[in-house]
């Protein structure tokens, strides 16, 4: 059922705040005798200006063009009321307004919608994953500079070009074998953030379809590397005359028996180290990535480590349970005590996550389970992807079955022969 409206355009200086002789214009759109200004943020000499007419005086090549400018935006304020009385929309002075201002939804951008998911995500998730949506913005931005020629664009502007021309970008935004390429699993980390990002605008109905409903992520899978039970003791018993490398080896086995993150290591603190109700120590914290609780019980190597650094300058001064190092250096010294040990893998920190689910917990009969719980994971399936499980644990399984087979055929012999 249509509705009929009163409506009207007038136009107006702002005369009681002239600057310099000048007033600011705004039209004034008035729908059922409800008034919305807006200001055309245009300055025009207040002894041209007419209050009555509306316009300017004269035809000086000022006035004209004022006027003219006056004339177009009287023509898109009527043009946007006939458009929502075509479609039968609730039709309001602000939502004229709105319209042609482009504060509406359709007029959205991925500036709008960055900043909108930036406050989002401000108080909910960790330092280290705002980092890193800062750094897929980035990129984002500077593919619309460098390829489109341009600092935003519309979210109804995206589609499956648009996201193939940015996974293009990342591809050569460093060139093939430069530290700094980006691997293809990179890459779709980027996309993936976007994609939420973009979700987001979709869910809050900025956009009327999601562009990333056929796109297919494409990560390439990785051999996750780990310490052998062989390599990890020939790490422990290696005597390093260099203090530096000691602590560097220290840290790497502490995390080997105990699976505690970096970040969660260097934020431990001595009131971190509890006695539990059984009187063993345990390490109390909360993994910083996922602000969940984790509780790991100190195995004796571990806390030998522990209590070497007790009163140590390095541990006194900082207020912490183990020297600190940043990750940076803690990873370039890795590759030095790799090389001292022997270890042809490339020793990274993280491999001591790995290393704890595999080698330490799960190849000695520890259920998954319970590792994830030490892991501080809250699905199964992510502790999957940390989980390796050994050729020596497969063959102790395989046996262990050959063993309950040849008995189940033994015990079928004797009951025929009776």
């Amino acid at each position: 059922m249509r509705s009929t409206h009163t409506f009207s355009i007038l136009f107006w200086g702002d005369q009681k705040n002239a600057i310099n002789g000048d007033v600011l214009i705004y039209a004034r759109v008035t729908v059922d005798q409800k008034r919305s200004n807006i200001s055309l943020k245009r300055r025009v000499p207040l002894s041209l200006w007419d209050p009555k007419k509306k316009r300017l005086r004269g035809n000086s090549k000022e006035a004209q063009n004022a006027n003219q400018y006056l004339d177009q935006v009287y023509t898109q304020l009527f043009q946007i009321y006939q458009d929502l009385k075509f479609k039968d929309e609730l039709i309001t002075a602000k939502l004229i307004k709105s319209l042609y201002t482009g504060d509406d939804q359709q007029s959205k951008s991925l500036k709008n919608i960055f900043s909108y998911h930036s406050q989002k995500i401000a108080n909910t998730l960790a330092s280290g994953s705002i980092r890193n949506f800062g750094i897929t913005e980035n990129y984002v931005f500077k593919f619309l500079e460098k390829k489109k020629s341009t600092t935003d664009i519309y979210l109804n502007q995206l589609n499956f070009e648009f996201l193939s021309h940015f996974e293009l970008f990342l591809c050569d935004i460093w060139p093939v074998g430069h530290p700094k390429a980006l691997s293809n699993n990179t890459r779709m980390k980027h996309i993936q953030r976007l994609r939420k990002v973009i979700t987001l605008a979709y869910h809050l109905e900025w956009i009327d379809r999601d562009p990333f409903v056929r796109w297919k992520m494409a990560y390439d899978k990785t051999n996750r590397e780990f310490l052998s039970e062989a390599e990890l003791k020939n790490l422990e018993d290696k005597v390093f005359i260099s203090k530096r490398l000691d602590r560097v080896r220290d840290l790497f086995v502490f995390s080997c028996y105990t699976g505690i993150s970096y970040v969660d290591i260097m934020n431990l603190k001595p009131n971190n180290l509890v006695i539990s109700i059984d009187g063993g120590n345990w390490i109390m914290t909360k993994r910083q990535k996922t602000d969940t609780v984790v509780k790991v019980p100190l195995l004796a190597q571990a806390l030998d480590i522990v209590n070497k650094y007790k009163d140590h300058p390095s541990t006194v001064v900082n207020d912490s349970l183990l020297p600190v190092l940043t990750n940076e250096k803690l990873n370039v010294f890795l590759k030095e005590v790799a090389n001292f040990v022997g270890i042809q893998k490339n020793l990274t920190f993280h491999m001591a996550r790995h290393t704890f689910a595999t080698t330490v917990t799960l190849s000695n009969g520890v259920p998954i389970e319970t590792v994830s719980k030490l892991l501080g994971h809250t699905k199964i399936s992510t502790t999957q992807i940390y989980a390796r499980v050994l050729e020596n644990k497969i063959s102790t399984d395989m046996n262990a079955l050959k063993d309950v087979l040849r008995n189940k055929k033994r015990e079928s012999k004797k009951k025929k022969s009776l």
